[in-house]
C-alpha cells in the first residue's frame, strides 16, 4: 500500500450505511471516524435539509466541496454526503489519500432504510424521485471506486470484515 493512502472513504447512497459501518470499522482498525455531513452541519450551525432548503442544492454542494478539499487526515474512516461524487475535485482529493469503497445497495433497499426522505438532507431536486439520483449517481460511484462492496443480505459485521480484510492485506 501507498504510504499516503491511509484512510479508508466510504461512498454510497443516502441509507447505504456510510456512517453506520465507517464508525464500526474504524473501531475495528484502530482509525479515527470522520463525517462530513457532521461538519457541514457544524460549520453551518444548521441541519442538512434546513441549509438545502434555505440556501438550495448548489450552495449545499459548494460547501459539501469545500469541507472535502479542506481534509487533511490520515489513518481515517471517512463517510462523506452522498452527493460527493458529483465534485470530480473532491473525488481526487480524497483519492490521494484514501481507498474508494463504494457500498453498493439496491435502491428498493435504500427506500426501507430511509424514513425520512424529504428530511434527511438529501441533495435532490424537487422534481427528482429518490430513484432518479440513483440513476445518476450509480455510475460516479462506479467510476471513483477502488472497490465495490455488494451489501445486499449481508449483516453489518461481515461488511466490515470484508472491508477490513481488504485494507490489512494491501
Amino acid at each position: 500500500m501507498e504510504d499516503r493512502k491511509t484512510n479508508i472513504v466510504l461512498t454510497g447512497m443516502p441509507g447505504a450505511g456510510k456512517s453506520t459501518l465507517g464508525v464500526l470499522l474504524a473501531k475495528v482498525l484502530g482509525f479515527s471516524f470522520c463525517d462530513t455531513d457532521l461538519i457541514i452541519q457544524q460549520r453551518e450551525k444548521s441541519r442538512l435539509q434546513s441549509i438545502i432548503d434555505t440556501h438550495g442544492i448548489t450552495y449545499f454542494l459548494e460547501k459539501e466541496k469545500e469541507i472535502i478539499l479542506s481534509l487533511d487526515l490520515q489513518h481515517h474512516v471517512i463517510a462523506p454526503g452522498g452527493s460527493v461524487v458529483y465534485h470530480e475535485e473532491s473525488m481526487n482529493h480524497l483519492k490521494k489519500t484514501g481507498h474508494i469503497i463504494y457500498l453498493e445497495v439496491p435502491p428498493s433497499e435504500l427506500i426501507k432504510r430511509i424514513t425520512n426522505i424529504t428530511t434527511r438532507g438529501i441533495a435532490m431536486a424537487k422534481n427528482q424521485t429518490f430513484e432518479d439520483i440513483y440513476t445518476e449517481r450509480l455510475p460516479l460511484y462506479t467510476l471513483y471506486a477502488e472497490k465495490t462492496i455488494l451489501c445486499k443480505n449481508k449483516h453489518i459485521e461481515e461488511i466490515i470484515e470484508e472491508i477490513s480484510l481488504l485494507y490489512k492485506n494491501r
